[in-house]
């Protein structure tokens, strides 16, 4: 028996030594989040790369993928969004391998086994016993295609494919992706050419072009072309006349059982796309590449280091939360259409109303030299297009969703002292959002509803998303003002300074559900609204009385006519971010705030899924209860997270669910825009941050267990440390926050209240 013991000790000693050598990207399952709500793209993708091959399964996912084994698959796309919302965009320059039915321009096959790492996808094409494969660069992706049967055997290139394809043509629909134009061409026997133009989707954007070049491995026997479904066997070129055009390159058994194929990008011309090609993956070598992509994501993920107590579903939700992170936005640094600049240049960004809070403050953590390009690129566009985006794909600003919300990146970078940066251009694009009304469409950039704040305070009911937009603006403000006073320009910080208290103009003291004072509709006249006009077609009622809780889209409004964007005044009237210590006061002072959170969560008036409550659970802290905060956080996490298909609570918009995710399990999260951290009881007994600088930065929780769940006592560098918050600058110098760990919650964190205005 003691022998047995002892062979079961050694077997666990060793499980643990290997699980300790196993690269990191081996913890990333890109699977999390592809059921439910999550729309995760699940195929391979280098950091923020600009290519993003995967399967499409249905023509309106947003990711192209559907993780019910129900939906066939339609083939591989090159580009593709992830997380996201809304109307899809890309899923651009498809291909299909086949063996069956050659005269026929449709494909489509049931889904076998499928696996998907980093960096790689596979799946088993059930209809013809094919197994593909995918991995990529950075700007060109690869396939490996085997087939079962040693006969004749195609491979389809459909240039005419999208994502979000209205059923029946419609010019006016508000978000789905519109065909324009598209050309092939065969340029040898092994080489094919061509692009695709596209226009619209989420962000209601003007044609963009994705130009590809496509090569085999092996020359082909036959070929032929199609334009308007109907094919033309041997001929060279289907010319862009607004039809879908496609190629199918036919294969004789002499080509054996692999075909490798090699696809270059490019948003500049299909020479650059070939370019792309030669200059990421110049051989034929599948491992090569797919080493080299892993490679990539080892270096980001080992970034952060977790201890190795952590159980493995923690450990997978982490490193697949960063990995999360990072595949938006994506690197187009050279492939600018609309200007040249050897300034960074990023698109995708979908959307910084998203990425703010959490995602890019992740970023700035782990990979903060990453951020400045971004911010950079945002700058850039500033300087070509006029105003920086709240969102962006396909080369075109659009949309808002509530405030300016760039401005928070460039406090954030600035108040964390990010180089690299010229705040001074970054401060004049900051006040262009501030001071010219966008004009036009009012949700393609800049502040729509201007000329209401800036005369009344706020943002009146003449406008649509007055309350985000007013609560939010007011937030843009204080960090303009912030990044203002560094920058001495004290006129402009007493100015913005000022209007960040405009939140205060939409307070209404109105009782509900056991809290008082909420943001409520005014109109233009200043006066409070009570019922809002119902004006979609079928609505309900004509009228609905609008309170704390009221929802008035679809219903009654549209999606995007709201008062508040996706969200109640329960939860829109708790987002001061700058300013909680006066919040509180406005409920009633600390007792009353803390049975209004209480009342927030337990009546699930909370919505994890959603941006605007970020931070909320973390508002204990400005009453001294830390604990709490802690408390709630953990519940959201055990309740909402797992490693399933379905493991994030909503859409993960870029990254915005894995990254709050991710900064919880840490033990910190931030309040974007300003320059520290709360500090909460983490997941890991420890965990280090390998920075840029080449100091790391711990975070240990001794004696941390399920029952020793509270934070007794801190300790920052040996020395006692009694806030529930630390400065970044504390994290940038390195050192060690430790954490003592019990059963009851003390004192600590109880005296001091996180910074506000």
């Amino acid at each position: 028996m003691k022998r047995i013991i002892l062979s079961l000790a050694v077997v666990s000693v060793f499980f643990q030594y290997t699980a300790a050598q196993s690269p990191l990207y081996t913890s990333v399952d890109p699977f999390i989040g592809s059921g439910g709500d999550g729309h995760i793209f699940v195929g391979p993708s280098t950091p923020f790369g600009m290519v993003k091959p995967g399967p499409d399964c249905k023509g309106h996912s947003n990711s192209g993928y559907i993780a019910d084994k129900k939906a066939p698959l339609l083939g591989f796309s090159q580009t593709h969004v992830s997380g996201t919302g809304g109307g899809p965009k890309y899923g651009n320059i498809q291909i299909m391998p086949f063996s069956g039915d050659f005269d026929s321009i449709y494909q489509e096959s049931p889904r076998g086994e499928e696996i998907a790492k980093a960096g790689y996808y596979s799946i088993l094409l059930e209809k013809w016993k094919i197994k593909a494969e995918l991995t990529t660069a950075d700007r060109a992706s690869f396939y490996r295609f085997v087939f079962d049967k040693k006969g004749k055997k195609a491979i389809k290139l459909d240039a005419g494919f999208f994502l979000g394809e209205p059923s029946t043509p419609d010019p006016d629909a508000r978000e789905a992706q519109q065909f324009v134009g598209a050309e092939v061409t065969v340029t040898g026997n092994n080489e094919i050419r061509g692009y695709t133009r596209i226009r619209g989707g989420w962000n209601n954007g003007t044609a963009y072009t994705v130009y590809f070049t496509l090569i085999f491995d092996h020359p082909f026997n036959t070929f032929s072309t199609w334009k308007n479904k109907q094919l033309y066997p041997g001929k060279n070129t289907q010319f862009d006349s607004g039809e879908k055009t496609g190629a199918i390159a036919y294969f004789d058994g002499t080509a054996g059982d692999t075909i490798q194929v090699k696809i270059g990008i490019s948003y500049i011309s299909t020479e650059k796309a070939r370019y792309n090609l030669d200059q990421e993956i110049p051989d034929w070598q599948f491992n090569k590449v797919l080493a080299a992509t892993q490679q990539k994501w080892e270096k980001l993920l080992n970034k952060v280091e977790i201890d190795q107590t952590a159980t493995q579903e923690q450990r997978i939700m982490f490193y697949t939360g960063l990995y999360h992170t990072m595949l938006m936005p994506v690197d187009r640094t050279g492939e600018n259409p609309l200007w040249i600049s050897n300034e960074p240049y990023y698109d995708d960004f979908y959307a910084i109303w998203d990425t703010f809070r959490s995602s890019n403050p992740l970023l700035t953590l782990i990979t903060p030299s990453r951020e400045v390009s971004i911010v950079n690129s945002l700058l850039n566009i500033y300087h070509r297009d006029g105003y920086m985006p709240d969102a962006r794909s396909g080369n075109y600003n659009g949309r808002t969703q509530g405030g300016s919300n760039a401005d928070v990146l460039i406090a954030d970078a600035y108040v964390k002292g990010l180089q690299g940066i010229d705040y001074n251009q970054g401060l004049q694009a900051m006040l262009k959002n501030a001071d010219v009304p966008p004009g036009g469409i009012e949700e393609k950039e800049g502040r729509g509803g201007l000329t209401d704040y800036n005369t009344l305070g706020y943002v009146s009911t003449r406008f649509v998303r007055a309350g985000t937009r007013t609560v939010e603006y007011a937030y843009n403000d204080y960090c303009i003002a912030t990044v203002a006073k560094g920058l001495q320009q004290d006129r402009l910080y007493n100015r913005f300074l000022k209007q960040s208290d405009n939140w205060q103009n939409l307070w209404r003291p109105y009782e509900n559900n056991g809290a008082t004072g909420f943001i409520l509709p005014r109109n233009s006249d200043g006066r409070w609204v009570d019922t809002i006009d119902c004006n979609v077609l079928n609505a309900p009622v004509k009228k609905m009385e609008y309170n704390p809780l009221a929802v008035d889209y679809p219903l009654c409004v549209c999606w995007w006519c709201a008062f508040f964007y996706e969200a109640s005044s329960w939860e829109y009237s708790l987002y001061v971010p700058h300013d909680v210590k006066t919040l509180i006061s406005k409920s009633g002072g600390e007792e009353a705030f803390r049975k209004r959170l209480d009342i927030f969560f337990n009546n699930k008036y909370y919505n994890v899924s959603n941006e605007p409550s970020f931070l909320t659970p973390n508002l204990y802290h400005w009453i001294g209860r830390p604990d709490l905060s802690s408390i709630r956080i953990h519940h959201i996490i055990d309740s909402s997270y797992n490693t399933s298909a379905a493991g994030l609570p909503g859409n993960d918009d870029s990254g915005a669910m894995s990254s709050w995710l991710d900064f919880h399990m840490m033990g910190l999260f931030p309040n974007a825009g300003q320059s520290y951290y709360l500090i909460n009881a983490p997941y890991f007994s420890k965990t280090v941050i390998h920075q840029e600088n080449g100091k790391d930065f711990a975070i240990i929780a001794h004696h941390l267990s399920k029952k020793n769940s509270y934070i007794r006592s801190v300790k920052l560098n040996g020395q006692g440390y009694d806030k529930s918050w630390i400065e970044h600058q504390d994290i940038v110098n390195g050192g060690e926050l430790v954490l003592e760990m019990g059963d009851q919650p003390s004192t600590w964190g109880t005296q001091v209240r996180p910074p506000s205005k």
